[in-house]
């Protein structure tokens, strides 16, 4: 028997194309609204495409990984609203991404009355490196008040008044990090919450070419 190659972000990539660009009709579908089950359903179909192909090796599973060996998760989500939950770990992700990558994967749905079947077209592949994984506006800001020669201070000030979650001892350790590290510009809208509530619109919408952004469709 053949040994599997071990699954590479190249390879993951390559595999993502070919899976969107495929036709996919699905009678369990049919009639489903909940997106979570949809993107659960989708999300299975493409690691067990994964698992044909490649050896997916056990990685650290604490981040809850879908694909940990390569720190990478799977989003499936409609393009009615592109957006999911992820756990929160800590407020600093806001600032310097989620800690691993993503591969986001947006579908638009329509349903077949005459044969009961649900068709997915796939609008948006993307893979998005952990570096791009913060929080657009927050990152922005932060990077604006830096090339203004902003100081300690206005950094604290911006992390209050954008409500990041946490307290003045929190702020202060991301306010020295901040200004020894700066971070990268971020790619995703990350809303406050028990979850963070991770939006996509900005990736969807992407035309030009971003380091750290590969547009796969």
């Amino acid at each position: 028997m053949v040994e599997q190659p071990p699954l590479t972000l190249t390879e993951l990539v390559t595999t993502a194309k070919v899976f969107c660009m495929e036709p996919h009709v699905y009678p369990e579908l049919f009639g489903i609204t909940d997106g979570k089950a949809v993107g659960t359903f989708i999300e299975h179909k493409f690691r067990a495409r994964l698992q044909s192909l490649y050896t997916l090796e056990a990685g650290s599973s604490a981040l809850g990984l879908d694909l940990p060996s390569i720190e990478t998760d799977i989003k499936v989500t409609s393009i009615r609203q592109p957006q999911s939950s992820c756990p929160f770990r800590s407020a600093r992700q806001k600032i310097y991404g989620l800690g691993y990558n993503l591969l986001l994967l947006v579908y638009d749905k329509s349903d077949n009355q005459s044969d009961r079947v649900a068709t997915l077209n796939f609008l948006t592949c993307a893979f998005i490196d952990k570096s791009r994984t913060a929080d657009y506006q927050t990152t922005r800001g932060i990077l604006e008040i830096l090339n203004r020669d902003g100081n300690r201070d206005d950094i604290l000030a911006f992390l209050s008044d954008r409500n990041l979650p946490g307290d003045e001892v929190v702020y202060n350790t991301l306010a020295d990090e901040i200004l020894q590290s700066p971070p990268h510009l971020g790619y995703l809208t990350i809303s406050n919450a028990l979850q963070w509530r991770l939006q996509y619109g900005r990736v969807v919408s992407l035309t030009e070419n971003i380091a750290g952004i590969i547009k796969i469709l």
